[in-house]
């Protein structure tokens, strides 16, 4: 009754179950599709009202688009986790029986400092993991809804809008292009060679045509190939995807290389601690009993002398728990959660811990051109029609420059530039003209624009029969389009050596279609090296006749096109790319470019950039790829620009570099058919604005300002990680060795150890928490750009850290054995409390020798 009384004609759960069960008698019971876009009040035109009233009603019936989320654990459950800790277990037995027989033997207070001590460094130690923990489980919280940031194009009351996944309502009717992410469960409206990639899903890595026949689309799955409309029908948790995730609980990171690395030298430390505990328990236990011995009084036993072996005993836990340096991984954590937040801020998002480190090993950058080293922003400064070329300074310039040409040929232009686009020209709710699509379909569709056309009713004059969307392994993108008489056309656009190597004619000045001879055949190679080497992207516009009865399954032409003209698109190079490229290369990290465009264009944008150097190789993808095992060998090195290059040709060249060569390699993509090479790098980046998300998806980090000044940045800060982390092992390796070689040493000599399990505990708190956060969280300096990368091969304890560790060690060691053996005498220390006074001296000597070793 209820949604009756709203105006809808079904259900949410008969919606749901329509496209959940893929059930095409259902559909149809329903009106099909259009029956379907009736019954939840929608049209494909326009979509659903934007009345704040429907909009509310639709969202109380149908429900919203959010998935239940697991409920962020509470501080008291990370303080439990961390109680469960072994080693902090046992301390808390001996702190126990330190009470009970400290309080027995020498009564309340004075018998509970001992044990009292242990329990405040216990749960000092508990609450500092715990906040740290909980710290870092809500910064990623806060991250992965960052990641989960998408947006989609919706059609609302006539009007093509921008939307979060999450605004999604039933009824509304979205937009979807190759490298998209199905929002929604919902059916195929219009559209063209659409097929979805359902692996997600179901596991089969086969793409699946939809379209009329099989409208059904899943959330959660991605577009492949194609585009089109959809109508919405089924939000939230009611989605296939919603469902799944209903199943799933979400688990965290997991550890990254280096703390793996890390978790087994803890490992091997504490078994030599544990090793080094147990002779120490048995020194000073034997000692006890030799002393017992010798006076006589080994039959009777006193609580001093119980107190006295619990002492040993966790003198000897302690000497475990300072061994083992627990506060590796948590370093290792708090450098890579403090680099990841300091880098969102800084335009990267880290979509995987490990990438963080990596990065700071990186000797090689393969860099996209477009949108990353150049602005993306787009504008068609040249143009050659009817073999006329034609600066254009200002849009609003273009009708005039071309003023001269045939009225057909400006007629042939403009259907060619509206029909063949995957972009569109609206009128927002500004009432303003706004044009959507790439940046260089924008540029296009300006230009179309700028000479008169009127892009709705160029689009309303002819019918579209098929699209095929463009390819970056064919370089182009084609449509065939029905005539207002009935005839049939097709029209392809790309990149203009591969669209003019494709056609046999072109359009002279009086507007005829004449055979291409070899003479403007060479004006016009000409003109596109002459724009490229002006670092502009050039495409050629071209046209074929197409027979009566063509259909939407037959294959668009390939050969026998009129070229009608090709255009030079200029696309700034982003300022700062200059210098954060010279600083990769005074860091050792050699950057390439990756790119599709033509080889002049590359190369003129390269040297501005300062990527292609003397002696630097250009070398285009057809010509890599036919290159033998060995001759790749030799090359590779060499290579500082890679033209007209295929996803495959991307993918061969990080391989190589990877494998053959050695390097860490940073690639950055934006399309769906980067992933491969973002998968294949050791670090995938991909771009926030103009990148698909099949490309962030594959990707490790996401460049949110698609600027390569921000890689630069990333680089920067995976080094600080690293060395941050190099810092905090230095530091706590040394305050390891000192302890445990004080201790067992003092513990054969002299039956006693001068550093207690109090002390040792305090150490190591301070030590782990406070040390880590000061030394991990260190923020980079620009002459960390100024050292040559690790690399894959380099040892993460380094020979200088070994010098370091070994000499800080051996000096430590020294001055407190001295300070043991000669303190008395040397301070003149007597009386009763001699030895206290004596081993608090030591302890503070100990405690000022790490303040001044965390220096170096």
């Amino acid at each position: 009754a209820a949604v009756k009384a709203a105006g809808y004609g079904i259900c949410a759960e008969e919606l749901s179950s329509v496209v959940e069960s893929h059930d095409i008698k259902k559909l149809k019971a329903h009106g099909g599709t259009e029956g379907l876009l009736s019954k939840v009040s929608t049209s494909e035109s326009d979509g659903v009202s934007t009345s704040k009233d429907k909009l509310a009603s639709r969202q109380e019936i149908f429900g919203i688009n959010k998935f239940a989320e697991t409920e962020a654990r509470s501080f008291w459950v990370f303080v439990w986790e961390a109680l469960h800790d072994m080693t902090l277990m046992i301390l808390a037995a001996c702190a126990f029986f330190s009470l009970v027989v400290g309080i027995a033997t020498e009564g309340w207070p004075k018998g509970a400092h001992d044990g009292l001590g242990i329990v405040a460094s216990i749960l000092l130690v508990v609450f500092v993991t715990a906040t740290s923990d909980y710290r870092q489980s809500l910064q990623f919280k806060d991250l992965d809804k960052e990641k989960k940031k998408i947006t989609v194009q919706v059609i609302r009351s006539g009007y093509r809008q921008k939307l979060s996944i999450y605004e999604l309502l039933v009824g509304d009717i979205v937009h979807l292009s190759i490298g998209d992410q199905v929002p929604a469960d919902g059916l195929f409206v219009s559209g063209f060679s659409l097929l979805i990639n359902e692996s997600s899903l179901t596991g089969e890595s086969e793409p699946v045509a939809v379209n009329a026949e099989n409208p059904f689309l899943l959330s959660g799955t991605k577009v492949q190939d194609g585009s089109c409309k959809m109508l919405v029908t089924t939000v939230g948790m009611r989605t296939q995807w919603g469902k799944l995730m209903a199943t799933l609980s979400e688990g965290g990171d997991d550890e990254t290389p280096l703390q793996v690395k890390l978790n087994g030298v803890a490992t091997i430390i504490g078994k030599i601690g544990l090793v080094f505990a147990v002779v120490t328990f048995a020194v000073l236990t034997e000692s006890l009993f030799r002393r017992k011995i010798m006076d006589g009084s080994y039959l009777s036993w006193s609580g001093d002398d119980a107190l006295e072996l619990l002492e040993f005993f966790a003198i000897a836990v302690t000497i475990v728990v300072v061994a083992v340096p627990e506060g590796l991984p948590l370093a290792v954590t708090l450098s890579l959660a403090f680099a990841m937040k300091k880098m969102m801020n800084d335009k990267a998002l880290v979509r995987h811990l490990a990438a963080c480190e990596t990065m700071g090993s990186a000797t090689s950058i393969c860099s996209d051109k477009t949108g990353t080293l150049t602005t993306n922003h787009m504008t068609v400064v040249k143009a050659c029609i009817c073999g006329k070329i034609k600066e254009v300074e200002k849009s609003s310039d273009a009708k005039s420059l071309f003023s001269e040409l045939p009225d057909s040929v400006m007629t042939m232009l403009s259907q060619s530039i509206f029909n063949n686009t995957g972009g569109d020209v609206v009128i927002n709710q500004d009432g303003k003209r706004e044009i959507l699509g790439t940046p260089t379909e924008a540029a296009i569709l300006e230009l179309g624009l700028s000479l008169g056309g009127d892009f709705q009713a160029v689009r309303k004059a002819t019918t579209l029969i098929k699209v095929e969307p463009f390819n970056s392994a064919k370089k182009r993108m084609g449509v065939v389009i029905q005539l207002p008489g009935g005839a049939f056309r097709a029209h392809c656009k790309g990149a203009s050596e591969i669209i003019l190597a494709s056609c046999s004619k072109y359009l002279n000045d009086q507007g005829n279609a004449v055979p291409l001879d070899s003479a403007t055949v060479a004006h016009l190679n000409a003109t596109i090296e002459s724009f490229a080497n002006e670092a502009l992207r050039t495409l050629c516009l071209a046209y074929i006749e197409v027979a009566d009865g063509f259909s939407a399954n037959d294959a668009i032409p390939e050969e026998g096109y009129t070229c009608i003209g090709i255009v030079g698109i200029k696309d700034p190079v982003r300022p700062g790319v200059k210098e954060s490229v010279a600083i990769c290369r005074s860091a050792g990290i050699t950057v390439r470019m990756v790119t599709g465009d033509n080889i002049n264009t590359a190369k003129a944008i390269a040297r501005e950039c300062g990527i292609l150097t003397e002696g630097g190789l250009a070398i285009e993808g057809p010509d890599f790829r036919t290159k033998s095992a060995e001759e790749m060998y030799k090359l590779i090195p060499k290579i500082q620009v890679m033209a007209r290059s295929s996803p495959l040709d991307k993918h061969t060249l990080v391989k190589n570099l990877r494998t053959t060569h050695e390097e860490v390699v940073a690639v950055t993509g934006d399309g769906t058919n980067d992933a491969p090479a973002l998968h294949e790098a050791d670090i995938g980046l991909a771009m926030g604005i103009a990148g698909t998300e099949v490309a962030k998806e594959s990707a490790d980090v996401i460049i949110l300002d698609d600027n390569f000044s921000t890689i630069v940045t990333v680089a920067k800060w995976g080094r600080s990680v690293y060395i941050n982390i190099q810092k905090f092992v230095q530091f706590q390796l040394t305050v390891n060795v000192v302890a445990l070689v004080v201790n067992f040493s003092s513990a054969c000599m002299t039956g006693s150890a001068p550093l207690t399990a109090v002390q040792l505990l305090w150490v190591n708190m301070i030590m782990d928490t406070l040390g880590a956060l000061a030394l991990a969280t260190e923020p980079p300096n620009d002459e960390l750009m100024k050292r040559t990368p690790v690399g894959r091969k380099g040892n993460f304890i380094s020979n200088i850290m070994w010098r370091n560790i070994m000499g800080q060690a051996i000096y430590q060691f020294f001055v407190i054995w001295y300070l043991q053996t000669e303190g008395k005498t040397l301070f003149e220390l007597k009386g009763d409390n001699s030895d206290l006074v004596l081993n608090t001296l030591i302890f503070n000597c100990f405690v000022f020798c790490q303040l001044f070793q965390q220096k170096y």
